[in-house]
């Protein structure tokens, strides 16, 4: 009769087989499907190292690792995505939020009031992330947030209701900011639109690739919603407001030169942790107010 398997030798087999076949951080990985299989934490699994796998977990845990394999995205396997130290529900609806996006964040939030009432709009909001974040860290915020996509917007309302900031928190269907009220102005415009080039797209990897196509598409040079972001929030940030974006690493200049042109004052572009260009800045002049 073999060894049963336990979580220590599964642990140690699964991370091998993830090394030899390519999967990105192959024991973070394992430790993370194996804990959603048993329902339980990456810690605890250090705990009981010597307890047995029953034949129904080692089943489930098979699946997803064939699965994993087969190129689909960890978080999709296990439905779920640590963001800004909440957890937000993720499926092949929408695209899985990024560390990097996380700066976005924290930058929007400086424009918000800790302690009074702010508005803020979130365009191409996907799962919700950012537009939750801010009603969550602003608890007078009050976020709406835009998606082409009806499932996209499905969900992101669902981590809404499930993170408590379904009342502040308001998810339009539609292009842009087409589906905004008439008149509605912000002290913040925020957005992590599609700004991977279209020729760039099939030399992503299998796991970028099964997200969904209209979150990463941006256009014949990447640059197709950005200009629109970044020509729209003039007519709906209020004087002083700030329009905040994620860029792609090598946009830097050409998104500078952008928001330079549509007439914002400090037009600026920061970088990530990794020291890659990411975030861009517009400010709307005080002295001209918004654009109409």
């Amino acid at each position: 009769m073999s060894e049963p398997w336990t979580l220590r030798k599964l642990l140690t087999w699964t991370t091998q087989h993830f090394e030899k076949k390519g999967v990105d951080a192959p024991r973070l990985t394992t430790e993370v499907l194996l804990a959603h299989v048993l329902k339980t934490t990456r810690v605890r699994l250090y705990v009981d190292l010597d307890r047995p796998m029953e034949k129904e977990e080692l089943t489930a845990f098979r699946a997803l690792i064939e699965r994993r394999l087969a190129g689909e995205p960890t978080q999709y396997l296990t439905g779920v995505r640590e963001f800004y130290n909440r957890p937000f529900k993720v499926d092949p609806r929408v695209l899985i939020p990024r560390p990097e996006t996380e700066l976005l964040v924290e930058a929007a939030l400086h424009k918000l009031p800790k302690d009074g009432p702010g508005t803020a709009l979130d365009v191409c909001t996907g799962s919700g992330c950012i537009a939750i974040s801010l009603a969550a860290e602003r608890p007078q915020a009050t976020v709406l947030a835009t998606d082409l996509s009806p499932d996209a917007c499905a969900l992101a309302r669902e981590n809404a209701q499930a993170l408590g900031v379904a009342e502040r928190v308001t998810v339009l269907q539609g292009n842009l900011y087409a589906p905004l009220p008439p008149d509605t102005l912000f002290d913040v415009v925020v957005s992590n639109p599609p700004y991977i080039a279209s020729g760039e797209i099939p030399t992503l990897s299998a796991e970028v690739r099964r997200e969904p196509h209209m979150a990463l598409d941006g256009g014949a040079d990447g640059l197709v919603l950005l200009r629109k972001v970044i020509e729209g929030a003039r007519r709906v940030l209020k004087p002083g407001g700030l329009l905040a974006m994620e860029i792609g690493e090598t946009q830097g200049d050409a998104v500078r030169k952008l928001l330079q042109a549509a007439g914002y004052d400090d037009a600026r572009v920061e970088k990530d942790l990794e020291r890659r260009d990411r975030l861009a800045f517009g400010t709307q002049p005080v002295a001209s107010g918004t654009q109409r």
